[in-house]
Parts: structure tokens; C-alpha cells; sequence
């Protein structure tokens, strides 16, 4: 994966997510979980890291814009 960027972190309430998954569906699983609560910049794919396991999604947040009430 590429490196963060200063602008993905560059103010509170932005975040990276890296997922670890032992496969797609699970990785794609996790990012659609996150988007349903925040403002999410979603991957379309996941990538795999040789002589690692599983996949690798990373999805960026703004956690300041929370989609739905959850109380």
C-alpha cells in the first residue's frame, strides 16, 4: 500500500483504515460497515501482499459527518 498521505490525516476527525481480511468479501464486508455510519472514501479493490495472508483494503473516513443516528 501506498503511504498516507498528510492530507488524509491533516485534521481531527479524518482517518485511515487499513483491513486485514482473510479474503474479499470479508474486507468488503468491514469497509461497507464503516461507510454505513461515516463519510467514507471506499476502495474498489483489495490488494494482496506476497508471503502474506488474506487481503488488504484501505478506506478513508471523516468520522465529523456521521451518516445516521445510532443510540
Amino acid at each position: 500500500m501506498k503511504p498516507i498521505s498528510e492530507a488524509h490525516v491533516a485534521e481531527p476527525g479524518l482517518a485511515v483504515v487499513d483491513i486485514a481480511a482473510c479474503d474479499d468479501q470479508t474486507a468488503f464486508a468491514v469497509q461497507a460497515l464503516l461507510a454505513g455510519r461515516w463519510a467514507t472514501a471506499s476502495a474498489d479493490r483489495t490488494t494482496r501482499v506476497p508471503g502474506e495472508p488474506g487481503v488488504r483494503l484501505r478506506c478513508y473516513l471523516d468520522v465529523r459527518q456521521e451518516l445516521g443516528s445510532h443510540q
